[in-house]
C-alpha cells in the first residue's frame, strides 16, 4: 500500500481547489453598439444617398459610464456595475463607430475621416453625450448634443436630442436598445447633413 505524507495530501487538496475554481470562474460577455451590417435597426425617415460625406469627430461620453463594464440603473439611485458585461471597445469609440455605419447605411454617404475627400460636400460632425442611461427590462437612452458643419463655407447647426427606447429584459435586448436609439440619432443627423448639402436651412429635432 502507498502512504502519501501529509504534505502531500495537502498540496493535492490545494491544487484540486485551484482547478475547480479555474473551471467555474464567471464567463465575461462582450457587446458592440456597431448593429450587424444585415440588420436594419432603424431606418431613418430621409431618403437614401444623399449627396454628401462626413467626417466625425471622437465622441465624449459622461465619465460615470465610461469604462469597459456595462453601468446599469437599479433605480432612481443606484447604479450597478457589471464587470461580467463588458463593451469591445471604449464606450466613446462605439458610439462613433455605430453612429458612423448607420449614417453609412442609411444615407449612403462615406465617413472620410483621415482620408481624402472626393467630389460631395463634407460635413464635420461633432457629438458629446451628456447622458447614456441603461435600465434592464426598461428603457435605453441616449441624450447628445450634436452639431453638423459645412467644411467648405455655409452655417452650421447646432442641436440637441433625447432619444429613449422601450427594451425587454436582458442584457442584449437592452445593447439592441442603445442600438436603436443611435440609429434614431443618426437620422436626425443624416437629415441635417443632407440639407446643409444641399443648401438648404435645416432645422434642429422636435424635443
Amino acid at each position: 500500500m502507498i502512504r502519501l505524507g501529509y504534505r502531500h495530501l495537502t498540496t493535492v487538496a490545494a491544487l484540486t481547489l485551484v482547478l475547480a475554481a479555474c473551471g467555474s470562474a464567471p464567463t465575461t460577455r462582450f457587446y458592440t453598439l456597431v448593429a450587424p451590417a444585415a440588420t436594419e435597426v432603424a431606418p431613418s425617415s430621409a431618403s437614401a444617398g444623399a449627396a454628401f460625406q462626413f467626417e466625425m469627430l471622437p465622441v465624449s461620453v459622461p465619465a460615470q459610464v465610461d469604462q469597459p463594464p456595462l453601468v446599469v440603473r437599479q433605480g432612481d439611485q443606484s447604479v450597478a456595475v457589471l464587470q461580467g458585461e463588458r463593451w469591445i471597445a471604449p464606450l466613446g469609440d462605439e458610439v462613433r463607430g455605430a453612429l458612423s455605419a448607420d449614417l453609412a447605411r442609411d444615407f449612403n454617404a462615406q465617413d472620410v475621416s483621415g482620408l481624402p475627400a472626393g467630389s460631395k460636400p463634407v460635413m464635420r460632425i461633432k457629438l458629446d453625450v451628456r447622458r447614456f442611461d441603461s435600465m434592464p427590462g426598461s428603457y435605453a437612452l441616449i441624450d447628445a448634443a450634436w452639431s453638423v458643419r459645412p467644411l467648405k463655407g455655409g452655417e452650421p447647426l447646432a442641436c440637441t436630442s433625447r432619444i429613449s427606447e422601450p427594451v425587454g429584459s436582458g442584457f442584449d435586448a437592452l445593447v439592441q436598445g442603445h442600438q436603436r436609439a443611435i440609429a434614431r440619432l443618426a437620422g436626425q443627423i443624416g437629415a441635417a447633413a443632407g440639407a446643409l448639402a444641399a443648401g438648404n436651412k435645416p432645422v434642429c429635432p422636435p424635443g
